[in-house]
């Protein structure tokens, strides 16, 4: 049984610059097809996004990446083994060195 990564798609899949149109999902990024192909040999991979289930599969399809895909949800799964983000912290099990890191965050497209 495969184990489930869960993937953000805007910032990470695509050229995602902070500037949301619901009804448009920017290009793919390069490199993210081979990326989810390889992954897809030995995880089922969930797509994690707040945009329109609907639009969110057309772009997929489109970009020709939709075969690689196990699910595309809202709902982050807590049984996921990895999430993959933009905008995500690591926890180390150290609260002082989250708390400087979330103050001094910010995505990597900024």
């Amino acid at each position: 049984m495969k184990k489930t990564i869960s993937i953000d798609l805007d910032g990470v899949l695509n050229m995602y610059n902070g500037h949301f149109n619901e009804n448009e999902i920017p290009e793919i990024r390069d490199g993210a097809k081979e990326f989810l192909k390889e992954l897809s040999k030995d995880y089922n991979i969930e797509i994690f996004t707040t945009r329109n289930k609907k639009i969110a599969f057309l772009w997929l399809q489109k970009n020709e990446i939709l075969e690689f895909i196990y699910d595309i949800t809202n709902v982050k799964n807590p049984f996921t083994s990895v999430f993959i983000d933009d905008r995500a912290i690591k926890f180390e099990g150290n609260f002082s060195s989250l708390i400087k890191n979330i103050k001094t965050f910010c995505p990597y497209w900024k």
